[in-house]
C-alpha cells in the first residue's frame, strides 16, 4: 500500500461512519427521551440530544478495526502494539465513563475516581510519559512514580479540557479535529505511523460530526464524545510524540493542544483566586467571554478554530518539518486577519 493510504482510509472511513450513524443515534435518543435541557450556563434554547459521542466512538473504532484488518498496524513491536491497545481500550473506557455521566449524571468525585483509574491502567499498558524537558537541564528520564503521576495528570487533564470547551456548537469537535490533523502530520514526520493512523481516524470522526454539530447544532457530543476525544488526543500525543527521545518532540503535544490547556488553566486559576472550587461550573471560559463581548456564535467558534490552527502550525514549525515555517507564517497572517475582524466587530457592539 502507498505510505499514506492507511491514514487517508482511516480518516474517510471514520468520517463516513459518523455521517451515517449520527442521524440514527439522534433518532433513537429522541425516542428514548435523552435530552440536554436549556439552562443558565447553556447556549441552546431548546432540548438537545447529547449522545453524539456514540457515533464518534463507533466511527473511530470501525476505522481502526478495518485498518487493522487491512494490515495498517502490521509490523509493530510488542511494546508498540501494547501502546495501541492502551489507547484503544483506554478510549473505550473513557467513552463509557462519559456516556454513563450523560445518562446517569455521575457525581464529580466518582467521575474523577474512574478517570484516574483508567489513566493508571493506560499507563500500565504503555501510554507513559517517560521524559520531561527541565529548563537548564534538558531532556530528563522520569522515575516510575513521577512518570505515573505526570501521565495521569496529562490524560485526565486533557479529557476535562476538551469537555470544558464543549460549550458552543461545533467548538470541541472542530478544535479536536484540527488538533488531530496536526498531530497526524507530526506523527508521520516523526515516523510514528500507528499513532498517525489513530489521529487520522479521530480527525475524521470529529470533522464528520461537525456536519450535525456546527451552529445551529442538531445534536451534541455529550461527555462521552468529549472524554473519548480528549483521552485519544492526549494518548496519541504520548505514544506518537513524547515517546520520541528529543526535547522538541516532548513539547509538541502541549503546543498542539495549547488552546484547551490554557483555557482550562486560566479558568481554574480564576476560580481558585476567587475562593471557589475549580470544579464549580461558570461562564469564565474563553468562548463565554467572547460571547459576552458581543461576538456572534459562529465568529467565536471560527476564531478559536483559527487560534487552534495557529498553535498547531507552530508545532509543525518547531518539529523541524521543511514546510513547517511556511505553514506557521500563513496561519499567523490568518490569525491576524481574524483577530482584526473580531476587534472590528466588538467595537461595533
Amino acid at each position: 500500500m502507498p505510505p499514506h493510504f492507511y491514514n487517508l482510509a482511516a480518516f474517510l472511513i471514520s468520517a463516513v461512519v459518523v455521517l451515517l450513524a449520527t442521524p440514527i443515534v439522534r433518532k433513537i435518543a429522541l425516542k428514548k427521551g435523552y435530552f440536554d435541557p436549556p439552562g443558565e450556563r447553556k447556549i441552546h434554547k431548546r432540548p438537545m440530544v447529547r449522545l453524539g459521542g456514540v457515533s464518534i466512538f463507533v466511527g473511530v473504532l470501525v476505522a481502526l478495526l478495518l485498518i487493522w484488518w487491512l494490515g495498517g498496524f502490521s509490523g509493530l513491536s510488542p511494546s508498540k502494539e501494547s501502546e495501541v491497545w492502551g489507547v484503544t481500550i483506554g478510549g473505550l473506557a473513557f467513552f463509557l465513563i462519559g456516556l454513563a455521566d450523560d445518562l446517569l449524571n455521575l457525581s464529580p468525585q466518582l467521575r474523577l475516581f474512574l478517570q484516574v483509574t483508567v489513566a493508571c491502567l493506560a499507563w500500565h499498558a504503555g501510554v507513559q510519559i517517560e521524559f520531561l524537558t527541565i529548563p537548564l537541564v534538558g531532556l530528563t528520564s522520569l522515575p516510575t512514580w513521577i512518570s505515573l503521576s505526570v501521565t495521569v495528570i496529562w490524560l485526565v487533564g486533557m479529557v476535562n479540557a476538551i469537555n470544558w470547551i464543549d460549550g458552543l456548537d461545533g467548538l470541541a469537535a472542530g478544535v479536536s479535529g484540527i488538533a488531530a490533523i496536526v498531530m497526524m502530520i507530526v506523527c508521520l514526520f516523526m515516523n510514528q505511523p500507528a499513532a498517525a493512523i489513530i489521529a487520522a481516524a479521530l480527525a475524521g470522526g470529529a470533522l464528520g460530526f461537525l456536519r450535525y454539530n456546527f451552529n445551529p447544532a442538531q445534536i451534541f457530543m455529550g461527555d462521552g464524545g468529549a472524554y473519548f476525544m480528549g483521552f485519544t488526543l492526549a494518548a496519541v500525543g504520548v505514544i506518537g510524540l513524547v515517546k520520541s527521545v528529543t526535547t522538541v518532540a516532548v513539547l509538541l503535544p502541549f503546543l498542539i493542544l495549547a488552546v484547551p490547556i490554557l483555557d482550562m488553566s486560566a479558568v481554574i486559576f480564576d476560580r481558585l483566586r476567587n475562593g471557589r472550587s475549580p470544579f464549580t461550573a461558570d461562564k469564565r471560559h474563553l468562548h463565554h467571554r467572547l460571547l459576552k463581548a458581543g461576538l456572534p456564535h459562529r465568529l467565536v467558534v471560527l476564531f478559536i478554530y483559527v487560534l487552534t490552527l495557529w498553535v498547531g502550525s507552530l508545532a509543525l514549525a518547531f518539529s523541524g518539518m521543511p514546510s513547517g515555517l511556511a505553514y506557521a507564517i500563513a496561519s499567523t497572517v490568518l490569525l491576524s486577519y481574524t483577530g482584526w475582524k473580531v476587534r472590528q466587530y466588538a467595537r461595533q457592539q
